[in-house]
């Protein structure tokens, strides 16, 4: 720190939703942190588990999160983790985590996850709607993906951003503009489950106060526009050896062609025994599920594409799947939402695909070819699942799944009632769409 010029620290932790929480620190208090902690009163955030009668949530610094902070001079970032009365707090999402790779690490795993990170540049107009920010007013493409008049369009925060990650030791490795107009991604390289998790938390952080420099505003939000692609957090990822690192999802001899193992057979196999639960907390949110459809409305942006199956399935180097394989040893789930938690969504994925490995479920066979051009009558007929439509759907499917409740731990009292509330209130409410749909005669 003191080679860094550092001189005040961000305490950071996640709430429920992932959301990063933080105090300010003179640095001639980071043995403060360290040893004690930040002290924040629980009951001020929802889903935390504490009452205005609870003592304090003390949030200690974890060394191997430092991360001088790039958009501004003396200034770094630990992420942390919660302790009440010098124990361990239960609704601690990073400290639920790091149990559950705990628990995975003693089995003789690690595991290893890269994410795409897809987020939108917007504005906000007077009336408090939003729009696609477009300063020099070409991103309308019905297909802007790639391209470079829309890339050159915001050349100045992507370089910024890679420029930042590069600087904190981050592998970023390219930028994009995605399906969408207004819709970026920035690669960095895979690590092990916490590191990037962190590492997707702060990544938010880093696009709020950029994209803040240039006039924008970044959202992480599923789905800001209906007539556009909406944002998913696909995660890559393998297991790994604790011992070794080796690759334990990769067999190049494997039958069906794929590159993968048995292992990552059955846990694969344990993902899709869960995904109706996994969904849930995958995509906590209301809007996260007009990301996820099916049918002609998975043809319903202006791209053409939602590039977001909701069917489980898995098949090869294929963009139609739940789950592609992105090459030998190497599966990508393209269903993760941008809206997630990584912390609970990573928790409950491995607790599902792990579970998997555990009973030696098999996936049966890949699907192969395009699942888009296939009617809903053909993918059931195969015996394809779907996803739920709703979050009400996934809530309910997570109440009859005890393996993804107990990936929760205690967090899954307080995840099910704030998701249930915000489902109420979503309900609650008319819309637009809905008096616009109105028939003449109601209307009289």
């Amino acid at each position: 720190m003191q080679d860094d010029g550092i001189r005040y620290l961000l305490t950071q932790f996640v709430d429920l939703n992932g959301s990063p929480k933080a105090k300010m620190v003179p640095v001639e208090h980071f043995e403060d942190v360290l040893d004690e902690g930040a002290g924040f009163g629980g009951a001020a955030l929802l889903g935390m588990g504490q009452g205005p009668h609870s003592h304090d949530m003390m949030a200690r610094i974890d060394l191997d999160s430092y991360t001088p902070v790039p958009w501004d001079d003396g200034l770094a970032r630990f992420a942390s983790d919660l302790f009440v009365d010098g124990e361990p707090h239960p609704y601690c999402p990073r400290q639920h985590f790091k149990s559950v790779l705990a628990s995975a690490r003693a089995k003789g795993y690690v595991f290893n996850v890269g994410i795409e990170p897809e987020h939108f540049l917007v504005t906000r107009n007077n009336d408090g709607s939003i729009q696609v920010w477009d300063p020099n007013n070409i991103d309308s493409l019905r297909k802007p993906c790639y391209d470079f008049k829309g890339i050159a369009n915001v050349m100045g925060y992507l370089r910024e951003m890679m420029t930042a990650m590069r600087k904190i030791g981050w592998d970023a490795y390219q930028s994009d503009h995605e399906d969408a107009n207004g819709q970026y991604e920035i690669n960095f390289h895979y690590s092990d489950a916490l590191t990037t998790a962190d590492r997707y938390t702060f990544f938010k952080m880093m696009t709020s106060q950029y994209a803040q420099k240039h006039g924008a505003i970044a959202t992480h939000m599923a789905k800001p526009f209906t007539d556009r692609t909406g944002s998913g957090g696909h995660i890559h990822y393998h297991i790994a050896d604790s011992e070794t690192g080796e690759n334990l999802f990769l067999d190049e001899s494997d039958r069906r062609g794929l590159g993968l193992s048995q292992m990552a057979y059955n846990f694969i196999g344990g993902v899709f025994a869960h995904a109706p639960a996994l969904c849930s907390v995958m995509s906590p949110t209301v809007n996260c599920y007009k990301r996820l459809q099916v049918g002609s409305a998975l043809l319903g942006s202006s791209s053409g594409f939602l590039w977001t199956p909701a069917f489980v399935s898995y098949g090869d180097n294929n963009r139609t799947q739940m789950i592609r394989t992105a090459g030998p040893g190497h599966l990508e789930d393209r269903t993760m939402s941008a809206a997630c938690n990584p912390y609970l969504a990573f928790g409950a994925y491995l607790s599902a695909g792990l579970d998997g490995v555990r009973r030696g479920l098999d996936p049966g066979e890949p699907n192969l070819g395009n699942l888009y051009e296939l009617g809903l009558d053909e993918i059931r007929r195969r015996g394809v699942r779907m996803l739920p439509q709703s979050l009400a759907e996934s809530l309910a499917e997570l109440k009859a799944d005890s393996v993804v409740q107990e990936s929760l731990g205690v967090i899954y009292d307080e995840f099910v009632d704030q998701k249930e509330a915000e489902w109420r209130e979503y309900h609650r409410q008319v819309t637009p769409w809905e008096n616009r749909a109105l028939p003449d005669d109601v209307l009289v």
